[in-house]
């Protein structure tokens, strides 16, 4: 029983740089989310940013001075404004206005920040904020064309309600939108040119139109793996039950009900996939006959037939030709040998188990791998890291293309 090594390329030091926009107040949330997931972040400031947002918010969010000056870069080395950018994994420009655009793609070097873009020697993304005419204006977007040309990535823009009242393109990215991309880059492209079917979240059996069966599945986990397998270049559908989680970028979620729904909606698609992750929490019985009607409360005893539903995992695997099919076992005890028990029964090549009670509506999560060459048990950590982890072992696993 193993532990691998963790898969995760995430970044752990950033160098954030802000322009002049009302978009610069995003980039607080960026810091925050940033720090959050342990990275360490540096904000450089041009002078447009402060009129918009304060050093002092920076630092107090980053934990960490923030720089402003081309001169005075914090460092004691004479070529900090140099320094500053040595050991970051990338930089990120969130709002990179239109000026900043085109200043760093003719190369000009007359700030820090234009200066650490031009020294750096890590990637280099940028989130474009402005208004609509900025954006679509040939010389924007010819200075956008360099860029990608020069290799910097580029953030969107999104489009929506900007800050002139208008509409179009141009609004910068969420701050959520622009950190899941960044971490996003340094994932291993490990399922490049997979499609990839995966169900999650709890199902609702409807006794009348207001009751129902469900569970505690928040859907967490199966959303992360939908981010971490399209971060590892799959193209992934998400067959969804009812479930709070936001839908990851870049993938697509069909909204369900029941199990029966469900298994409606992954019958009609199978075909299409290379690989099928079961990671939805389907209630196993389903009342037999629903009521049309609210059911009145009496002071009689309520009897409620239940039948089985339909065991989605176990009729994909068992066809002619399936996809590579991932089951997941919540137990509440024994796990690994109910789980192995499980796998065995459905004919799964791989099954990820894990205690319900650990698990369920958690943000993180402890699991165990079974295949046919035994177990291997990754340790407790938050559900998106574990998700890359995971992505990863099926990978590793899969027949090649």
């Amino acid at each position: 029983m193993s532990d691998r090594g963790s898969a995760s390329s995430s970044p752990k030091r950033v160098v954030l740089g802000v322009t002049g926009g009302i978009a610069a107040y995003k980039a607080a949330e960026l810091t925050r989310l940033f720090v959050k997931a342990g990275v360490t972040v540096d904000v450089v400031m041009t002078q447009g940013a402060a009129h918009f947002v304060t050093a002092t918010t920076f630092q107090a969010l980053s934990g960490r001075p923030v720089h402003t000056d081309l001169w005075d870069s914090g460092s004691t080395d004479a070529m900090g404004h140099i320094a500053l950018s040595r050991g970051a994994d990338c930089i990120v420009v969130a709002p990179a206005s239109a000026d900043f655009l085109a200043r760093i793609a003719h190369g000009r070097a007359d700030d820090l920040l234009t200066t650490l873009c031009l020294a750096r020697e890590c990637p280099l993304f940028v989130a474009p904020a402005m208004n609509r005419q900025m954006w679509s204006n040939l010389a924007t977007q010819r200075n956008v064309a360099q860029l990608v040309a020069d290799g910097v990535r580029i953030l969107g823009p999104d489009t929506g309600e900007l800050a002139c009242k208008e509409n179009g393109d141009g609004r910068m990215l969420e701050a959520s939108d622009i950190f899941s991309l960044v971490a996003a880059a340094g994932q291993p492209q490990a399922l490049a040119g997979r499609r990839i079917l995966l169900t999650a979240g709890p199902t609702f059996e409807a006794i009348d139109p207001v009751r129902g069966i469900t569970n505690s599945s928040s859907g967490k986990m199966g959303f992360a793996l939908a981010q971490a397998a399209a971060e590892a270049g799959a193209d992934v559908t998400v067959i969804a039950g009812r479930s709070n989680v936001a839908t990851p970028r870049g993938v697509l979620r069909v909204p369900v009900v029941s199990a029966a729904d469900m298994a409606r909606e992954v019958f009609a698609r199978i075909d299409a996939c290379d690989v099928f992750i079961a990671v939805a929490a389907v209630a196993d019985y389903t009342p037999a006959n629903p009521q049309a009607q609210k059911l009145k409360k009496s002071t009689d005893a309520l009897t409620i037939t239940l039948q089985p539903t339909v065991d989605i995992l176990a009729t994909v695997a068992a066809r002619p030709h399936p996809p590579y099919c991932v089951g997941f076992a919540a137990e509440s005890q024994d796990v690994e040998r109910l789980a192995e028990e499980k796998r065995k029964r459905k004919k799964l090549p791989l099954i990820v188990a894990n205690r319900a009670q650990d698990a369920l509506g958690r943000d993180d999560n402890e699991v165990t791998l079974l295949d046919d060459a035994g177990a291997q048990r990754l340790p407790r950590m938050d559900k998106l890291a574990l998700a890359r982890r995971i992505v990863v072992e099926i990978a590793r696993r899969l027949p090649k293309a």
